[in-house]
């Protein structure tokens, strides 16, 4: 039974919720494993309609967990590349869904979290929400996500995103085009339901059709695009700078980078 991804089902609509609430829905591999799972399982039921994405708790998701990252620096390149794949493979996973995806966003995204909420074919925020890939805080590469986040906002919005590592409230992220949707406070889940009954009144097999034509058109570049960026987040856990940026993040410190 899963312990970190929970699983409802309800009119023909799967919700899915990252569940370590005491840890801000930090993406460990555990969990990436099991969201992977789910996401499988949903595409293969035939009475899932339509997959919810949710976070419990007050966050969404705040990315990789990064004692598990921090846990990781003795791992050989071989491991950090597995590692990577694991990544990959559950981005793919959801950006290829046959199902139509609905991410609601409650609080917090940041890196990989906000990755999983923008990645998904919706994404409705509430006022609260805010989305940051900060990555290059910590010394790290916002690799894998990159591609995505091209394919949504265009190069020159998704370079300002990823260098510069800053927040974005929810009004603004929707003006840039991370968000379809901003919902009244309270209402968020309400309006995912709307969609969902909204999408569920069109042709099952268009649907799926539609979103196959879709990840299609995009499949060499984004093929390309991932291979490069798995390279590039093994390669960057080997660095000075990651293991300083992750320690100093645990330590609650700035971090000393090595050329300052």
């Amino acid at each position: 039974m899963s312990e970190t991804v929970l699983v409802e089902d309800a009119g023909g609509v799967r919700t899915l919720t990252l569940h370590r609430p005491a840890q801000r829905n930090a993406l460990t591999a555990e969990m990436q494993h099991e969201l992977i799972a789910a996401l499988l399982a949903a595409a293969e039921d035939r009475e899932c309609r339509v997959v919810v994405l949710s976070g419990g708790g007050e966050v969404f998701c705040a990315g990789l967990d990064l004692k598990s990252l921090a846990a990781m620096g003795g791992h050989t390149p071989a491991q950090h590349t597995a590692d990577a794949e694991r990544i990959a493979l559950m981005f793919r996973t959801l950006y290829e869904c046959p199902k139509p995806t609905i991410a609601v966003v409650n609080g917090a995204a940041i890196g990989g979290g906000a990755g999983l909420a923008t990645i998904c074919d919706f994404t409705i925020a509430a006022p609260a929400a805010w989305f940051a890939f900060t990555e290059v805080k910590i010394g790290f590469v916002p690799a894998i996500v990159s591609a995505y986040l091209v394919l949504q906002v265009g190069e020159k919005r998704a370079r300002d995103l990823l260098l510069t590592g800053r927040q974005v409230n929810a009004e603004d992220a929707h003006r840039i085009g991370l968000l379809n949707e901003l919902a009244p406070p309270g209402a968020l889940m309400e309006r995912a339901q709307a969609l969902a009954a909204t999408l569920m009144k069109n042709s099952p097999e268009s649907l799926r059709l539609t979103k196959a034509l879709l990840a299609a058109q995009s499949k060499r570049w984004l093929d390309a695009a991932v291979a490069e960026a798995m390279a590039a987040n093994a390669a960057a856990r080997a660095t000075a700078d990651f293991r300083e940026g992750v320690a100093a993040f645990l330590e609650k410190r700035p971090p000393l980078w090595a050329q300052q």
